[in-house]
Formats: structure tokens, C-alpha cells, sequence
């Protein structure tokens, strides 16, 4: 097999490894691992984001004491770790490989020191041909610091360690112009950075055993994307999925977003999948929202801010809005919002934000 890509992050879905009655379908794990082995023996490097962990300890313990929706799923996340990675192992040890299981929370990714651990330690996995399983630690993550879903995750880790490709397996094929089970609904084979009529038609519905729903993915998507990642968002229930899709010489039917020709660099993208954890936030006039959003390198000057919303320090990271209030970046404090009005008085003004610390999201989805 001719493989389109070197280097892959495969997210595989609740709803893929979970049966009807939300227990864990061992067999699917089985022949994903199967896959997975397949690949790497092609030298395929791959990072597996997996859910599951839920449904794993559903199935250990059904009936629980708890009855509060937190309780229950911390309970059935616990069991569920030890099961899960349990069975990853079995079936990897079995194909003469070693997997190792890697935790985390959206905490872990507030800082970039944190960032660039996290991205250490499954680097290190790869070099010693180890597959990484990343999962969310949903026994302590159970704030609103939470992960949208295992999707977004996976988008954070495809651009951390660099993949080419992040696969998206679902239970449908791809993302479709209307609901799938509409009349008339056509599968989207392919969608650009700044297509934003795909999203008007994708369902709001949440997924069966997951938190989140094709809007997360498509959301996720364009955002990787535009990193200069190609995502493939494609039906993990088919058998051979992985290996078809890798296939140069086969086209299996999925939906597929092109990349950004242009990457972000390894500051901007730990800068863009970081909203949450920002400590500020300024609002510019439409002077210096045109010039942020253009083609052009430029850093964010005192002289264009506006507004203070909210106080922050050197090194904090802020969000940017308009006059309107429409989000347009984000990116890392060269000094302190006390310092603002000192500096718009300095004929050479020092950037609040410096373009290398700017990460800027225009009302298409593109990433400048």
C-alpha cells in the first residue's frame, strides 16, 4: 500500500466503539487496532484519541449509588480507564506492538510550558515506536474547563505534534447537505477553509454516547485545517476505513477539508486552541480590526485598542473583538493593560500583541 501520509492522528468516536446499549464493542476495538498495526508496519507514524472510556465502565458497573450525572460518569470513567487501555493492550501486544495510555485535561494545555510537555511525552512515544492513546481524564474533568468532546482534543493534538492528517471516524460518512436521514441529503466530499455553507445544514444533535455532534467536528475541522492539517471526517464502522481512506490508489467516500497551504507556527497554534484560557480581553476600532484581518503581517498597537474589557498581565493572553463584539484573535500580552494608555502617548508605540504572538480567526474560519 502507497500511503497518502507519514504521520496521522486518529480520533475514533463513543458512538463507534460503543454497541446500541452503550457497552463497549470489543470486536470494533479489535480490528481498529488491527488497522492500526497495519498502518504502522507501512511506517505510518499514528496518535490514537480515544473515547470509550464511559461505555468500558458502564458495562463493569451498570447500577450505580450516585445518581447525579457527574458522580455516575466519574465512576464510570474510573472503571472504564483501566478496561479500555486494558483492552488496546491485549489486542496491540497481540500484533507485536506496545501502546501506552496518556491522560489528560484542558488544564494540562493552559500554559505553553504544559503544552510543550504534553507534546514531549507523545513524542517520545513515537520515536520509541510506542502508539500513543490520548483520552480525556473525565474522572476529574467535570468543570466547565472541559474538553467540547474528544474532537476538539484531537484537533489540539494533531497540530501539537505535527501530524498530516487528522481522521475524524464517526458512524455516518461525512458531513451531508441536509440531515443524513433527510430526503435528497448528498454526502460533501470536499470542503475549502472559507466554505461556510456546509455548517448552515449540519444537524445540532449531539451524539448518542459522546458530548458532541457533526457541528463540534465541523467546527474542529475548519480550525485544523487551517492550521495546515487535512482532516478526514469519515464512517469508522466501515470495515478497513482506516486503511482505504490511506490508500492512494483507492477513494473511499467521506468528506474531506483541505488545508491551509500557509501552517501556523508552534506558538500560534497553542495561542489558538487556547480561548479558554484567556485573562483579558480588548476591543479595537475598525482601523485596526481591517489591518489585523488583511494579508498583512502586523502586530496589534495601543493606538487601536479602545476598550479594556478586562484587566490583564505580561504574558497573559487576551482575547480581540471589534466594535461589535465579533471575536477576531487571540495572542499573548507584551505588557499589562495598565500600561496601554502610557503607551499610545510613545511615538514609537510597542505592540500590545506582537505578530509572532498573534493568533487571528477571520468570520470565515481562515487563519491569517
Amino acid at each position: 500500500m502507497q500511503s497518502r501520509y507519514k504521520k496521522i492522528t486518529v480520533k475514533v468516536g463513543s458512538n463507534v466503539l460503543a454497541k446500541a446499549d452503550g457497552t463497549l464493542n470489543v470486536a470494533r476495538i479489535a480490528h481498529l487496532v488491527d488497522q492500526i498495526a497495519r498502518l504502522h508496519k507501512n511506517g505510518v507514524e499514528v496518535v490514537l484519541v480515544s473515547s470509550g472510556a464511559v461505555a468500558a465502565g458502564r458495562a463493569v458497573m451498570n447500577e450505580t449509588k450516585k445518581s447525579d450525572a457527574v458522580s455516575q460518569r466519574q465512576l464510570w470513567a474510573a472503571l472504564g480507564q483501566v478496561k479500555l487501555i486494558s483492552r488496546y493492550s491485549d489486542f496491540f501486544h497481540e500484533e507485536g506492538l506496545t501502546c501506552a495510555q496518556v491522560l489528560t485535561t484542558k488544564e494540562n494545555f493552559s500554559s505553553r510550558g504544559h503544552y510543550l510537555n504534553m507534546k514531549n511525552c507523545i513524542t517520545t512515544l513515537l520515536e520509541n515506536k510506542v502508539i500513543p492513546i490520548v483520552n480525556e481524564n473525565d474522572t476529574i474533568s467535570v468543570t466547565e474547563l472541559m474538553f467540547t468532546d474528544n474532537d476538539e482534543l484531537s484537533g489540539l493534538i494533531a497540530s501539537m505534534v505535527d501530524s498530516e492528517a487528522l481522521i475524524i471516524l464517526s458512524n455516518i460518512d461525512g458531513v451531508y447537505t441536509a440531515h443524513p436521514n433527510s430526503v435528497g441529503a448528498e454526502l460533501i466530499e470536499s470542503i475549502e477553509i472559507n466554505d461556510k455553507g456546509p455548517q448552515d445544514a449540519i444537524s445540532t444533535e449531539q451524539s448518542d454516547f459522546g458530548r458532541g455532534g457533526m457541528l463540534t467536528k465541523f467546527r474542529i475541522a475548519k480550525k485544523v485545517a487551517s492550521d495546515g492539517i487535512g482532516v478526514h471526517v469519515a464512517n469508522g464502522t466501515r470495515p478497513d476505513v482506516l486503511i482505504d481512506l490511506l490508500d492512494k490508489s483507492k477513494n473511499l467516500k467521506h468528506t474531506f477539508f483541505v488545508p491551509n497551504e500557509k501552517p501556523s507556527s508552534g506558538v500560534k497554534k497553542w495561542i489558538g486552541y487556547s480561548d479558554g484560557f484567556a485573562k483579558g480581553q480588548v476591543q479595537v476600532n475598525e482601523g485596526a480590526a481591517n489591518a489585523l484581518l488583511s494579508d498583512k503581517a502586523v502586530s496589534l498597537l495601543p493606538v487601536g485598542i479602545v476598550k479594556i474589557d478586562s484587566e490583564f498581565k505580561k504574558g497573559d493572553l487576551i482575547r480581540i473583538i471589534d466594535c461589535n463584539g465579533e471575536f477576531i484573535g487571540m495572542g499573548k500580552a507584551s505588557y499589562s493593560a495598565d500600561k496601554i494608555d502610557k503607551e499610545k502617548q510613545s511615538e514609537k508605540q510597542k505592540p500590545v500583541v506582537h505578530y509572532d504572538y498573534l493568533y487571528i480567526e477571520n468570520k470565515t474560519n481562515g487563519i491569517k
